[in-house]
């Protein structure tokens, strides 16, 4: 996008070579005026003036259009190169030259790179000129593609620089997002949990013990959700997820510690688990076992009812493979190509409760530990399989 007619004179102003340029066309044609014009549908414009005939015109002058030649140049695109006003077919009762007493005559037509006409390098004299000739039309092609293509690395610096002051407004607000996340809204939930908690501990009759337990879980839900936003933020918006890696030898009793919890949650399905952990995997065991607990709530919310849940970690020749899979319906094909983008959900009927992004972060996990998260998914079972090195960072 190009700058105002104001913008585009300044623009001209700060091209170093423009004065040398406007020396060049008169000192090649002999001619005693030249100029870069801005030229509109509706006004011309000088940007840089050359002038030893004392024309009277300077920098930020303006001309009527219609009294000049450029702006049938602006219709047809074409230059307009005139030796000798008073031998010339067509000009030599033209109303231009007549109005400003001149006799010869090249105007070159200035493009940016996609097309957009700009304006004119131009240049006049009351005596006529040999500028007709094949090397002085090309000299001024040349040096009007010049400034064409100077323009055009100047909207380039000035969309950069736009674009620049816009990534550091950006990041303001990122620092400001992630704030409030972990902040502000963290402390008035654990404020509510807090006092749900206290409640509990009181004499209450079914239906309040009832209220009070809902507004546990509703508590729990919305940290969970906190705890998705703010690394979505972390992983997608700022610099990525942190990690706290150490050699994770309290590993197991960490993922069956999940498992638990979940099996809380879910007391009427089967959870089969394998552990086999003979290399030791050093982690962010958190992370670890976030990862597991996204997958297996995932598992348990969307896979068949009467089959088991199958939970495998093992440790061997260097990589750590954590998988969990379920019976089901398959997930279709279509989906599981953008499965681990944010906010998509895993299957129809996803729950309520969550907003997609379960399984992009568990994605961002692995890939904070030089690992990988894959799935696939047939009419026998759905899988989601990390692997990663055992002694990854």
């Amino acid at each position: 996008m190009h700058g105002s007619v104001a913008e585009d004179v300044t623009a001209i102003g700060r091209i170093d070579a423009v004065p040398s340029i406007l020396e060049i066309v008169c000192r090649t044609t002999g001619m005693r005026f030249a100029a870069v014009a801005r030229v509109t549908d509706t006004r011309w414009i000088a940007c840089a003036v050359r002038d030893e005939i004392e024309f009277g015109l300077q920098a930020g002058g303006e001309l009527d259009l219609k009294t000049t030649i450029c702006d049938e140049i602006r219709c047809s695109g074409n230059a307009v190169i005139i030796d000798h006003v008073a031998e010339d077919p067509l000009f030599h009762d033209h109303h231009t030259p007549r109005q400003y007493g001149f006799q010869s005559y090249i105007s070159i037509p200035i493009w940016h790179g996609d097309g957009t006409f700009f304006g004119t390098l131009c240049a006049l004299d009351p005596l006529p000129a040999r500028v007709s000739d094949p090397k002085t039309i090309a000299t001024f092609e040349s040096l009007a593609q010049l400034i064409g293509l100077q323009l055009d690395a100047q909207d380039r610096l000035r969309d950069s620089e736009a674009a620049l002051l816009e990534a550091e407004s950006s990041a303001g607000l990122r620092e400001q997002f992630i704030a409030i996340l972990g902040h502000d809204l963290r402390n008035p939930v654990a404020a509510i949990d807090a006092g749900a908690t206290m409640l509990a501990k009181a004499p209450l009759d079914p239906r309040s013990k009832r209220i009070v337990d809902q507004m546990k879980l509703s508590c729990g839900r919305i940290a969970n959700l906190i705890d998705d936003i703010l690394d979505f933020a972390r992983g997608r918006l700022g610099t990525g997820l942190v990690l706290s890696r150490a050699p994770a030898k309290g590993l197991e009793g960490s993922i069956a510690q999940v498992i638990s919890e979940l099996q809380t949650v879910h007391p009427e399905r089967d959870i089969k688990v394998t552990v086999d952990l003979p290399e030791t995997v050093t982690c962010d065991v958190e992370r670890v076992t976030q990862l597991l607990s996204n997958l297996l709530g995932n598992a348990l919310t969307h896979g068949a009812t009467d089959s088991p849940v199958d939970v495998s970690a093992r440790s061997s020749n260097g990589n750590f493979v954590l998988s969990v899979a379920n019976a089901g319906e398959p997930i279709p094909s279509d989906k599981t190509e953008r499965l681990f983008q944010p906010f998509t959900q895993s299957a129809e009927g996803s729950s309520p409760n969550g907003l997609g992004l379960g399984l992009y972060i568990a994605s961002e996990i692995a890939k904070a530990h030089e690992g990988s998260l894959a799935v696939t998914s047939d009419k026998a079972e759905t899988r989601f399989t990390l692997t990663m090195p055992c002694n990854c960072g």
